[in-house]
């Protein structure tokens, strides 16, 4: 339920949400409170009557993060500093201006990254010498190994990017970088490891540079660097978007682990697309917790977590979510326009288990009996996997339309 609040002078009526469900349970907050934020969490101010328990919070967005701002470029990040429940993945959120760069730097940790828009030009160099050079554009992958150096750096029109870490407690600004090692080393050793003056080390950083503007680089050509011990094996870049999509009523989805992009060894993941009126079908993946990274659109998500424990969650654009491992869950588009979204796994190796599918391929009388259900129900099970659904009359209809 809600109340009308016109304000004055020419601004428009306020639709003022209140924490009242229709069967009466609630009542008005009369109290200090952001009421934008009420009408993005409507699933959290009214929980659905199912929601029950203890379950802790499992999203966190980008927009509620501190902007480390650079010349060339910003990143924020989420880490378990601001969702505890994510220890196996960690999320920086990253943008380079037309020639910014992410400076030469490795890490402890895999990085994962998919590219949100713009373009870049990706660099690295493996333990025997082999290198990789090679651009990337919207909705294309890569992933460095640990230990293993890399850069990033923004082309004609710049970019901005997801990177995922194996690690929930990784931290963007505690990498090992280039700039902060020469700074932290003494000049006499520099100048004896390369066989140079001290002077040449005259003006190197005096700290980590992260971040820093450069010209654009020119075309790919001109900036090869041939290896005498040749290009890496595995290739550390992959085209997502040109992969053929499983594609059901409702949506689509793309996966790619192992299987299809060799090195990735320790993320696997899945780029999934909802309709208006559809929905991620009920599951769970019996391999690892879900981190996942909203892209477009807004939805809701409600989380199982056995002995009655369930929370039901809005998500939006720039949001990340987050799933226990085997905790039961959907993802429901509950607006206007398609709702696509990430979801990542610390594994090599994409699994998922439909509850659609478990049911279809049970014994019917152990089915009927345990949920109580006639033979209709059974009728309708599907034996084949549905990653999206959507049926016809049975769909969340979505916002109206804003005047």
């Amino acid at each position: 339920m809600s109340q009308n609040h016109e304000s004055s002078g020419n601004r428009p009526h306020v639709n003022v949400p209140q924490p009242i469900r229709s069967d009466g349970m609630g009542g008005v907050d009369r109290g200090p409170r952001d009421v934008l934020r009420d009408l993005q969490n409507p699933d959290m101010l009214v929980p659905p009557k199912t929601d029950n328990g203890l379950i802790p919070n499992l999203r966190f967005s980008f927009s509620d993060t501190h902007m480390q701002l650079n010349h060339g470029g910003w990143s924020r990040e989420i880490t378990v500093r601001e969702l505890p429940i994510a220890t196996t993945l960690a999320g920086v959120n990253m943008s380079l201006t037309p020639g910014g760069v992410r400076e030469l730097h490795w890490h402890q940790q895999a990085e994962w990254s998919y590219m949100l828009v713009g373009r870049a030009r990706i660099t690295a160099v493996d333990q025997s010498g082999r290198n990789f050079i090679a651009d990337v554009g919207p909705g294309d992958l890569w992933y460095f190994p640990p230990g293993i150096p890399h850069s990033i750096q923004g082309l004609e029109e710049g970019c901005e990017f997801l990177l995922v870490f194996d690690d929930g407690t990784f931290s963007d600004l505690n990498t090992l970088s280039l700039s902060d090692w020469f700074a932290h080393t003494p000049k006499d050793v520099l100048s004896a490891n390369f066989g140079v003056p001290e002077a040449a080390f005259a003006n190197i950083p005096k700290e980590q540079v992260y971040i820093y503007q450069a010209p654009v680089p020119g075309p790919l050509p001109t900036q090869s660097v041939e290896s005498p011990y040749g290009h890496v094996p595995l290739s550390f870049k992959y085209e997502l978007l040109a992969q053929a999509p499983i594609r059901t009523p409702g949506g689509s989805v793309r996966i790619v682990d192992s299987t299809v992009f060799p090195i990735s060894k320790t993320i696997a993941a899945a780029l999934v697309e909802i309709e208006p009126g559809a929905m991620r079908e009920l599951h769970w993946h019996p391999n690892n917790d879900e981190w996942q990274y909203y892209l477009t659109g807004q939805g809701r998500m409600t989380v199982f977590g056995a002995e009655g424990n369930a929370r039901t969650f809005d998500v939006r654009a720039g949001d990340v979510g987050y799933v226990p491992f085997a905790f039961g869950h959907y993802i429901q588009n509950t607006g206007t326009e398609t709702l696509w979204f990430l979801e990542m796994f610390k594994s090599d190796r994409f699994a998922d288990v439909s509850l659609n599918q478990w049911l279809a391929l049970t014994p019917h009388a152990l089915v009927e009996s345990n949920l109580n259900v006639d033979a209709d129900f059974i009728s309708r099970l599907r034996k084949e996997k549905w990653p999206v659904v959507k049926y016809p009359g049975y769909s969340h209809p979505g916002e109206p339309p804003r005047t």
